[in-house]
C-alpha cells in the first residue's frame, strides 16, 4: 500500500475526514514498524527499555534533527506539545512582576499554563489581539510590539496558530523580541512536516512540535528544541532518576527528559520510519506533499468561500495545509469545545471538521471558525461536499 491509496491510512471510510490537523493519522506502514518494536519492547522489556533506549533515542535524534535543521544534543523527546510548553515554563526563571505576552490566537492548553505559571510567581499575562480578519503578516507583529514592556520576559507563540489556522511569522518575531531581551518560546504543534524547519535558522529560545500530526508519526511523539544556552534551566515536567544521576557522560537536560517513568516508547521511535516513508512514495518527497496539501487546501478555502458567499479572512500567504472560514459566533457558548455545527456535520453528513470559538478567557467566545486540513489521502470532493453541507445548514454570509 502507498500513501497515494486511501487503504494506505486507517481512516473509517464511511466518514470524510478533514481534520487532519487535530491528531493526524498514522500511516499503516508507519504502525507495522510501531508494532514490530511493540513485540521486540515485550519480549525482552529490561533489554529494551534498560539497555537499549537511550542509543535508540540517539539514532532518532539525529534522523530528526537533519530533518528540523537541528543538532541531535538540542533535541528531547516528549508525548506532545503542551508537556513540553509546560517543561519550560514550569522550569523558567519568572521573578514578581514579570510579564508573560502570548496571543489571543494562542492553543487554549498552553495559555492555561502560562496563567498557571503567572499565578504561582505572581506574574501577569498580558494578550495581544491579532487581527481577524488579518490582510497581512505584518500586523501580527505590530500587534506584538504594542503590547511588550520593560517587564515582558517571554512570549508564547503559536507558528501555526490552531483556530485560525495562520502561519504566523516567527521568523521576524523571534529576534524582534529577543532584540528587546525577551525570550521565545515557539509552540510548533501543528509544524513540522507541515511547514519546512530550520531551527537554526530560526534562532528561537524554546521551539517544541508534534510529530503525530504532520509527520504522520504515532501518538505519543513529540519534540522539544532547546539550545546548550538554556538547557541548564530547563526541566521536565515530570522529575525522575536523571534529578540526581551521577553521570557526566551526557548532558542532564538529555538524561533527565530520556526517561520519566516507564512508558511505551514506541510511537518516538518510529520516527525516522514516518519520514522515510514519505521520502520514497511521493513524488518530491517533503517538499512535494507540503504543496500538494497547501495547493489543495487554497482550492478547498476557494469553494467553501464561494459556495457561502463569504469573504476571505485571511490572505493566502498566511496559510499551510490547513485553512480557517469566519461562522457567526453562537448566543449560547458551546460546551467543552463541541460545536453544535460540528455535530451536525458529524451525525447528518459523516464530515469529521473542527469548529472552533475562540478569543476571550472562558464563557462566550468573541470569534467562531470552521477548519479544514489537507493531506494525502483528501480528494476535492471531499470539500465540496462539505460546501454542500454547511450551505444545507444555513451557512453562508457570514460576516467577516
Amino acid at each position: 500500500m502507498k500513501l497515494h491509496d486511501a487503504s494506505a491510512w486507517p481512516l473509517d471510510p464511511s466518514i470524510t475526514f478533514l481534520n487532519h490537523g487535530s491528531f493526524g493519522c498514522c500511516p499503516r506502514e508507519v504502525l507495522a514498524v510501531q508494532q514490530s518494536l511493540r513485540d521486540r519492547l515485550e519480549e525482552r522489556p529490561v533489554e529494551f527499555l534498560a539497555r537499549e533506549l537511550e542509543a535508540r533515542y540517539d539514532l532518532v535524534r539525529e534522523d530528526l534533527g537533519d530533518f528540523l535543521g537541528a543538532r541531535a544534543s538540542e533535541l528531547v523527546f516528549v508525548p506532545n506539545a503542551t508537556y513540553a510548553v509546560n517543561s519550560v515554563l514550569r522550569s523558567f526563571p519568572f521573578d514578581k512582576g514579570d510579564e508573560l505576552l502570548v496571543t489571543d490566537h494562542a492553543y487554549n492548553a498552553c495559555h492555561n499554563v502560562l496563567e498557571f505559571v503567572a499565578a504561582r510567581s505572581g506574574c501577569q499575562v498580558v494578550v495581544a489581539e491579532l487581527p481577524w480578519p488579518i490582510d497581512s503578516s505584518g500586523e501580527v507583529l505590530e500587534a506584538l510590539l504594542d503590547r511588550v514592556s520593560s517587564s515582558t520576559r517571554l512570549l508564547l507563540i503559536d507558528h501555526v496558530t490552531s483556530p485560525t489556522a495562520l502561519v504566523l511569522p516567527v521568523e521576524r518575531i523571534v529576534p524582534a523580541m529577543q532584540e528587546l531581551g525577551v525570550r521565545v518560546l515557539v509552540d510548533g504543534a501543528h509544524a513540522p512536516g507541515h511547514l519546512n524547519l530550520d531551527l537554526h535558522a530560526l534562532g528561537a529560545d524554546y521551539y517544541t512540535g508534534n510529530c503525530h500530526k504532520w509527520i504522520n508519526a504515532p501518538k505519543g511523539s513529540a519534540f522539544l528544541w532547546v539550545p546548550e544556552r538554556w538547557q541548564s534551566e530547563v526541566r521536565p515536567a515530570c522529575i525522575s532518576h536523571g534529578a540526581n544521576s551521577p553521570r557526566d557522560d551526557r548532558s542532564r537536560y538529555l538524561i533527565e527528559f530520556d526517561w520519566t517513568g516507564t512508558s511505551d516508547p514506541t510511537a518516538i521511535l518510529t520516527i525516522p520510519a514516518a519520514i522515510q516513508i514519505v521520502e520514497e512514495q511521493i513524488e518530491g518527497g517533503w517538499p512535494g506533499l507540503r504543496a500538494h496539501n497547501r495547493e489543495l487546501v487554497m482550492q478547498a478555502r476557494r469553494v467553501l468561500l464561494d459556495r457561502l458567499q463569504m469573504n476571505s479572512p485571511a490572505p493566502e500567504e498566511m496559510l499551510g495545509a490547513m485553512a480557517s472560514i469566519a461562522l457567526p459566533t453562537l448566543n449560547t457558548p458551546a460546551l467543552d469545545n463541541w460545536d453544535p455545527l460540528q455535530s451536525a456535520l458529524r451525525e447528518q453528513y459523516r464530515i469529521e471538521v473542527p469548529v472552533f470559538g475562540w478569543g476571550g478567557r472562558g464563557g462566550m467566545r468573541r470569534h467562531r471558525c470552521l477548519r479544514i486540513s489537507a493531506q494525502y489521502y483528501n480528494q476535492a470532493e471531499d470539500y465540496a461536499r462539505l460546501a454542500e453541507a454547511l450551505y444545507s445548514l444555513g451557512v453562508s454570509s457570514a460576516p467577516v
